[in-house]
């Protein structure tokens, strides 16, 4: 079988779309996760008194770093020497600004909307199989309203990349993807977590059929998309709704699919897994950065496998230096 070929784009630009969150990270153990009421490898969306009475009751220091879903795969976009923009909105307290600063040391260009409310956050629970179980604060971020999003935010886009919690705010998510879609952006959407899939599923069919360009989800997210638990059927049925499919496997790979070809990708492997946080959003950064420079799906395929995997054995969704050093080796 031939290599898939890329998609073909004069642009470079990828573009972010999500919530501006701080990620705060806890090692736990599993009885934990029964006594917070925590949904294994899911989000739930509650209160900032919730996450601080969760965390008053964690048995391990927590740690604390920048993060949302497509905030993670924009920092990765900038770290491979991408051009990367985030878009999103957080407070105008010191934390607020802590995450535009971070951002440009980065190499993301901030688009950011600002709001009185303070910075939201996620709760992170990591258990020792080094799946994470999310609590989620949207606070600022969910002030975004829709007439807040204009064309100027997608100027010059190859790709709009957009996380899929963004399904629970469906004017706001409707006014991204018509106006990512009219500045002649492709426009990817990841689709985040299962049970997000699963409480709007109405949704998803009707953006994924009438915006989505790029599609991207995991074993669990695509069997409560498509109702098919076997990764053969699971991945025939994405390649239908979109140009290009993406199922990712865990441990065993991901698949990429365009038209009736479908290629599988070998994981990486050679270090033990930590924590999994942030791995499908650097898997979509090296993907996504190898889709606007002409790269073969195959060979996206395999960049983001690498970045999946190194981010897997750190904690938090930033990989370091030495991790990135390796990734770049592959773009050679």
């Amino acid at each position: 079988m031939p290599p898939l070929k890329s998609v073909k784009t004069d642009k470079k630009l990828i573009v972010g779309v999500g919530s501006a969150l701080v990620d705060i990270l806890a090692h736990e153990e599993d009885d934990f996760l029964d006594k917070t009421g925590a949904i294994k490898g899911g989000m739930t969306y509650v209160s900032k008194e919730f996450i601080e009475k969760t965390l008053s009751q964690a048995s391990n220091r927590p740690s604390l770093v920048p993060g949302g879903s497509a905030c993670n795969t924009t920092v990765g976009v900038g770290k491979l020497g991408g051009e990367a923009r985030f878009v999103g909105k957080c407070g105008n307290g010191e934390m607020g600004q802590f995450f535009e600063t971070d951002l440009i040391r980065q190499n993301v260009v901030p688009s950011l909307l600002r709001s009185d409310s303070p910075t939201g956050r996620v709760l992170s629970i990591i258990t020792p199989d080094a799946q994470r179980s999310m609590f989620t604060f949207l606070g600022a971020s969910a002030d975004t309203s829709p007439h807040e999003i204009t064309t100027d935010f997608f100027k010059h886009a190859a790709i709009v990349h957009i996380e899929g919690y963004l399904l629970f705010n469906p004017d706001l998510i409707l006014k991204v993807l018509k106006t990512a879609q009219q500045s002649g952006a492709r426009i990817s959407l990841d689709l985040a977590s299962f049970n997000v899939v699963q409480e709007s599923h109405d949704l998803v069919e009707h953006i994924v059929e009438s915006f989505v360009d790029i599609l991207i989800a995991n074993e669990d997210e695509a069997q409560a998309y498509t109702g098919h638990k076997a990764e053969g059927r699971a991945i025939e049925a994405l390649s239908k709704k979109a140009e290009i499919a993406v199922l990712k496997v865990g441990e065993r790979g991901s698949f990429v699919a365009c038209g009736d070809q479908i290629v599988p990708i070998q994981p990486q492997t050679g270090g033990a897994i930590i924590d999994t946080t942030g791995a499908g959003d650097l898997w979509a950064a090296g993907f996504l950065y190898g889709l606007v420079n002409g790269y073969s799906l195959e060979r996206c395929g395999k960049l983001g496998s690498a970045c999946g995997y190194e981010v897997c054995r750190v904690i938090g969704a930033n990989i370091p230096e030495t991790g990135w050093e390796r990734i770049r080796k592959l773009l050679v």
